[in-house]
């Protein structure tokens, strides 16, 4: 019988598992899985950072509803590894993690003073999903079955399978291949059929029902039987923050997450909530008064692929563990013969309410776009951007009030087009995830609105982006400070002077400022197209021209840093940290 390596024995399972892509810094201690991974046609996509592995991977796993697959060496490439496989668990994207260590011998325990060695499975084992070290050539194929099947049950999240250099370059028998399915279950899960018209009753019969949709409506691909349930309701959807434009915003059902306070209105005035794939956290204001109606005058319906999350913060009356589209197929089907008994124009006339008061908020806002003094008012960025790129692009927003300004001035029209850290709001994670995003969907280019603090965590990825033909569009908002910081800081400081004059001279703040860097020289340096740009008046050209040039470009635009900070929405940010009344 061949022998095989034991890192051969892994790519063949990720073959069978249809993964076409492996983000991660090549190393000799897994030589045998990566030549592996080249030889039965799987691309590898190299960072410069092994963190950025972990968002490649996840970006692209979100994005195209395959798994993401990261690799790293031991020691030193797993501690690198660390920082993004917490925020990609944090995100709920599903990402296999599988690392090299040490030999046996020296590991599991550490013997004491071996090199580059640490508790890694152990340490992982504290962030993600699920973490297993194996032992011997024999338990390969076992446990990294089960790493496969933790990676598709329940919410998304890291997978981490810790394989030594010994048995992923040494060789042995190649054991018998089972496919897929004969180790996990590949068939969405339904919802019971009782179930289904118990949550059809409630709807139909509801005075004012609403749809709240999570990122377990983008991992179901569920876009289409949301639609058809939201407009069988005339039900509002609110979403998730990771979950917006999951319902396109030029819906008249669509309430876009910036809406802050019409997304209480909706959830208050709601008598039934049909909430799906989504935990409702801290984002999600807890599901909990005064932001949400009180829950004994609000009847829940809550559809999660993961049992662990009914009911995890706010009551579920009807408790459904189910896959997303497929409970929303049954329910459409069970909505069908109750149209006529529902009281549509009651709520058609409510959603036109809800557009009067969303209409009435943009039109306060883009005021701001008739600002056009130099350096830019940051509101043009996210609305040039909306004219220039494709309507199906990729936006991937990063840093701290670069993203609310990208947030307020974008339109999701398309679903699952947004790629961010929501959840964990992790400076410098966009570099990377708008390459994965590239590399999820070749053919289009990424924009990615990015502040110039955030830039400075992985600027090396433009890089990376060049090499691999990714044309991701970095548009850097560069205001030189720790602006959300600062603005907090300046509120802790001096709060009246802060209020009258909208900022503090340097000398009265603490280690805010940062110095100048010149994002589109660096970009030059790295073979992508660069641009600076501080005059509103020529920031569509110049995106235009970096779009031209095809490949990566990087857009510095110089941006007011007092106005910058002034970012809309902040008060409801704060408000959201604290802990509801109800």
């Amino acid at each position: 019988m061949a022998e095989i390596s034991g890192g051969e024995v892994l790519a063949r399972m990720l073959r069978a598992e249809g993964v076409e892509k492996v983000f991660g810094i090549i190393d000799g201690t897994y030589f045998g899985f990566y030549e592996a991974l080249h030889r039965l046609g799987m691309e590898i996509i190299t960072p410069r950072h092994e963190s950025c592995a972990a968002h490649m991977a996840g970006a692209y796993a979100r994005l195209t509803g395959k798994l993401g697959v990261c690799m790293a060496s031991n020691g030193p490439g797993v501690a690198n590894l660390l920082p993004g496989l917490v925020v990609e668990q944090g995100e709920g994207n599903r990402v296999l993690a599988i690392t090299s260590a040490r030999r046996p011998s020296i590991m599991y325990p550490d013997r004491g003073g071996a090199y580059q060695c640490f508790d890694q499975s152990g340490v992982i084992s504290k962030i993600a999903k699920w973490s297993a070290a194996v032992s011997s050539f024999d338990r390969v194929p076992e446990l990294a079955r089960k790493a496969l099947r933790k990676s598709w049950l329940g919410r998304p999240g890291v997978v981490h399978l810790d394989v030594p250099e010994t048995i992923m370059n040494g060789k042995a028998a190649a054991p018998a291949p089972w496919a897929p399915h004969q180790y996990r279950n590949v068939m969405p899960l339904a919802a019971g059929a009782e179930q289904v018209q118990q949550a059809a009753d409630w709807l139909a019969q509801a005075q004012l029902p609403m749809i709240h949709a999570g990122s377990g409506v983008i991992h179901a691909g569920a876009f289409e039987e949301l639609a058809r349930v939201a407009e069988l309701l005339q039900a509002p959807v609110t979403t998730s923050w990771a979950a917006r434009g999951v319902l396109s915003e030029d819906s008249p059902l669509a309430i876009p997450m910036p809406h802050v306070t019409v997304n209480h209105l909706v959830r208050n005035n709601a008598d039934v909530a049909l909430i799906i794939g989504s935990r409702v956290g801290e984002t999600d204001w807890w599901g909990r008064p005064p932001y949400w109606r009180d829950p004994t005058q609000q009847k829940t319906i809550q559809v999660d692929i993961d049992g662990e999350l009914i009911g995890l913060n706010k009551p579920a009356d009807l408790p459904i563990v189910a896959d997303a589209r497929q409970f929303l197929r049954q329910l459409a089907e069970a909505l069908r013969t109750r149209v006529e008994r529902m009281p549509l124009q009651q709520r058609r006339t409510r959603n036109a309410d809800y557009a009067r008061a969303m209409q009435g908020e943009r039109a306060k806002w883009d005021k701001a776009l008739a600002d056009m003094a130099t350096p830019m008012h940051p509101a043009h960025i996210g609305a040039v951007c909306g004219e220039v790129f494709p309507r199906d692009s990729v936006l991937v927003a990063d840093g701290g009030n670069a993203t609310i300004w990208a947030m307020f001035y974008h339109r999701a029209l398309v679903p699952n087009r947004i790629v961010s850290t929501f959840k964990f709001g992790m400076l410098g994670a966009g570099m990377s995830q708008a390459v994965g995003a590239a590399i999820a969907l070749p053919g289009r280019p990424v924009c990615c609105i990015i502040g110039d603090g955030a830039f400075g965590f992985h600027p090396q990825e433009v890089e990376t982006a060049v090499r691999n033909h990714a044309q991701v569009i970095y548009i850097v908002l560069s205001d030189r400070q720790w602006g959300m910081v600062k603005m907090n800081q300046q509120f802790m400081l001096r709060p009246i002077k802060t209020l009258l004059l909208k900022h503090l001279g340097p000398e009265e703040t603490i280690k805010a400022d940062l110095g100048e860097i010149q994002f589109d020289a660096l970009a030059r340096s790295m073979g992508a197209h660069g641009e600076r740009v501080s005059d509103p008046r020529e920031l569509k050209p110049a995106l235009e021209r970096a779009l031209a040039s095809g490949k990566c470009a990087v857009v510095h635009v110089d941006v007011d840093p007092v106005k910058h900070m002034w970012a809309p929405g902040l008060m409801h940010f704060k408000k959201m940290h604290e802990e509801p009344k109800g």
